[in-house]
C-alpha cells in the first residue's frame, strides 16, 4: 500500500544529511534511472499537496542504492 510522505517527514529525514549534496529521485524499480530534482510547488486547494518535479535524467541508479531500496540489480 503506498505511503505519503509529509514535508514535515520530508524535512525531518533530509536534516540528517549533507546539505551541499545532489538529491536525485529514484523512480523505476524496472527501469532504474537517477533523475534530476527540479521545481518545488504547491497548489493551494483543498489538500494542499507539494509536487516535486522531474528535472531530466541523470544515469542508472547505482546498484547499492537499488539494494537498499530493495529493487532487483538490473
Amino acid at each position: 500500500m503506498p505511503h505519503e510522505t509529509t514535508v514535515r517527514q520530508l524535512i525531518h529525514q533530509l536534516q540528517a544529511v549533507d546539505p551541499d549534496r545532489p538529491v536525485y529521485l529514484a523512480i523505476n524499480p524496472d527501469w532504474p534511472q537517477t533523475h534530476r530534482v527540479g521545481r518545488v510547488i504547491q497548489i493551494s486547494d483543498s489538500d494542499g499537496a507539494v509536487y516535486l518535479a522531474e528535472n531530466g535524467q541523470e544515469d542508472v541508479l547505482p546498484s547499492e542504492v537499488r539494494a537498499q531500496l530493495g529493487w532487483a540489480d538490473v
